[in-house]
């Protein structure tokens, strides 16, 4: 059954090709504040206006008075109240959409992590069964949230952040804004205490909202939308037209936990960005059996496969203590373009290496024109 769930953003990309699901609408900001929610509210508005049948599922105001204003008048959809270690919390109230069944419905925090023993784990995954349900959804996320960028915002800000969203949600989604402030705006609207309550402006002006971060993090988000309209500009127009060439992407990763999680974001982007299919190959060798390695190193392994699931790729196992004929075989069999690898120092490399075949990988993967990538 988990597995199942985990492979549910590939089932919505097939779905979305014969026109059975909901439509979906992404806001997306360099940060907290930049206006998302407010935006995603006066789009509420205008849909009232038109009478449009409408709900609002959940919008997080944060305190926010101009946020909070745009609320009234709006039909609102109670919140699910749970008691978790005994606090009462409110929750998305999933079922009580379905049944209203609107036409659209408006849900804040598309990374938002629910409370356990929910349904779903994310609220991305409840937005998936609303669209399952024909329902289409306007939601809103930072771009610090999504999944394959994640260790570039952490270098950025010095924040690993945790709750995060699947590249392939945006894939999913029929349209990306982009909400977007200069730096020196942000910080003027975080003075005025229009972000955050007063007494928290000195501390967040020096950490996360320092002239230069805000600057990096809007140059991704913008990278980010821009890159959404080029593949959405490639599938639906120049496919078409011309013999688009899907690659394929294979991701070689060892049990090394840090470096496997790089390559499958590396890889993750690049599959993002040319809208194509991508695997995780993994070789156990004899060192490697479950009864030789470490539980932690067992756990990491496990948790890097559910990551790459969640990005959207197909995971493949094998046993051979001769990578490099892995590699081969594999390339062969899912007839891969391009074959993603960690730097020379890597276990895996230095494998390969040592085997004779490697000279035939290569000499086949040159006939066959497939690209090497060695990653950082």
């Amino acid at each position: 059954m988990e597995d199942d769930k985990e492979k549910r953003v590939q089932r919505f990309l097939d779905l979305n090709k014969i026109n059975t699901r909901g439509r979906l609408k992404i806001y997306i900001g360099m940060s907290a504040g930049v206006g998302k929610t407010y935006r995603m509210l006066q789009e509420a508005h205008t849909l009232l206006r038109n009478g449009v049948n409408f709900k609002v599922g959940y919008v997080e105001t944060h305190g926010r008075k101009e946020t909070a204003e745009l609320i009234e008048g709006l039909p609102v959809i109670p919140r699910r109240e749970v008691f978790y270690k005994g606090k009462k919390l409110e929750e998305l109230d999933v079922n009580a959409i379905l049944l209203l069944h609107p036409s659209i419905v408006i849900i804040d925090e598309l990374a938002h992590s629910n409370i356990p023993g929910s349904k779903n784990n994310k609220r991305w995954q409840d937005v998936l069964d609303i669209l399952e349900a024909g329902i289409d959804v306007i939601t809103a996320v930072n771009i610090q949230h999504i999944e394959s960028i994640n260790e570039e915002v952490k270098i950025i800000t010095g924040i690993e952040v945790k709750e995060r969203v699947p590249d392939k949600i945006l894939q999913l989604a029929d349209e990306v804004v982009n909400i977007d402030l200069t730096a020196d705006e942000l910080i003027t609207r975080l003075k005025e205490g229009k972000i955050y309550d007063p007494a928290k402006v000195q501390q967040a002006l020096q950490n996360f909202f320092q002239p230069d971060q805000i600057l990096q993090l809007r140059e991704l988000a913008l990278k980010e939308v821009a890159g959404q309209v080029e593949r959405k500009v490639d599938y639906q127009i120049t496919a078409r037209q011309t013999a688009f060439k899907h690659e394929r992407f294979l991701a070689c990763i060892s049990s090394n936990h840090e470096i496997a999680q790089r390559i499958i974001r590396k890889t993750a982007r690049l599959a993002s960005y040319y809208n194509s299919q991508w695997y995780v190959l993994y070789v156990q060798t004899g060192k490697e059996d479950s009864d030789k390695i470490p539980l932690a190193t067992q756990r990491h392994l496990i948790n890097n496969f559910k990551n790459a699931t969640e990005l959207g790729a197909e995971i493949i196992r094998k046993k051979n203590n001769n990578v490099a004929a892995a590699i081969f075989e594999t390339t062969e069999e899912k007839k891969i373009t391009t074959i993603c690898i960690g730097k020379p120092h890597l276990n895996i490399f230095q494998i390969i290496l040592r085997t004779g075949i490697f000279n035939q990988l290569l000499k086949t993967l040159s006939k066959n024109n497939i690209d090497i990538i060695i990653l950082s």
